[in-house]
């Protein structure tokens, strides 16, 4: 035998059902800071940021790709302009992380491509004539080293939305090697070298001393690999 009771707690339930449904379908979100340190540099980070005030922003949080169609705009601008990023897992890259965060905040489609073995970076020479991370390929713009205005003014050329618009569930793709094994690097054209005078003993002694390493950047890392630049 059903109570008046009963019927009521029967209503209630019946009530609070589409609010439970709408939140099963609210879209799940990752957590992201933008703030700016003492020197004025802006930074995207995971993470809240130290004694600051800063900024959150909500961001797709990556999960199984859910089949839906980019927006208009942003698949527009996808196929016109595509945007690589390009980072190294050889050292700490403060640049490549918060470069990946920036484009991850503004709801950026990317592909990454990490600078590793030799390979990768003869085709990183091959893209800008030298080894600085990251670098932000956007279409035929290249913007080498971290620089959020410069970032954002090359998204904004090549008309990106300026505000996240990935569809729920979108998944950003793993980062893949810039030459992977198999592919062809392009191989610099050797220069040309004059025969040494044949009476000139020391000048051929020189040339057969091995060379000493080239000295890194005074602004690299400790640990940054050689040549390499942030």
């Amino acid at each position: 035998m059903t109570t008046r009771q009963d019927r009521s707690n029967i209503g209630r339930g019946r009530r609070m059902l589409p609010g439970l449904l709408l939140l099963a379908c609210l879209p799940a979100f990752s957590q992201m800071y933008k703030w700016t340190d003492a020197q004025g540099t802006v930074h995207y980070t995971d993470t809240p940021p130290p004694a600051t005030k800063a900024s959150q922003i909500r961001t797709p949080a990556p999960g199984a790709p859910s089949g839906q169609a980019l927006p208009y705009e942003l698949a527009r601008a996808v196929k016109a302009s595509p945007v690589t990023l390009y980072t190294t897992t050889q050292a700490a890259c403060a640049g490549c992380d918060q470069g990946r965060a920036l484009l991850r905040a503004r709801g950026i489609p990317y592909t990454e491509k990490t600078v590793d073995s030799d390979d990768d970076k003869e085709q990183l020479r091959q893209l800008t004539g030298k080894l600085e991370l990251p670098l932000l390929v956007v279409g035929s713009r290249k913007v080498a080293g971290f620089q959020d205005a410069a970032w954002q003014a090359a998204l904004n050329a090549a008309a990106y939305p300026r505000s996240a618009q990935l569809p729920r569930g979108y998944q950003y793709a793993a980062p893949e090697s810039a030459a992977p094994a198999g592919a062809s690097v392009p191989t610099p054209p050797a220069r040309a070298r004059s025969a040494p005078p044949a009476n000139d003993a020391a000048a051929q002694a020189a040339e057969q001393q091995p060379r000493a390493p080239a000295p890194k950047p005074a602004n690299a890392p400790a640990n940054a690999p050689p040549g390499f630049q942030f």
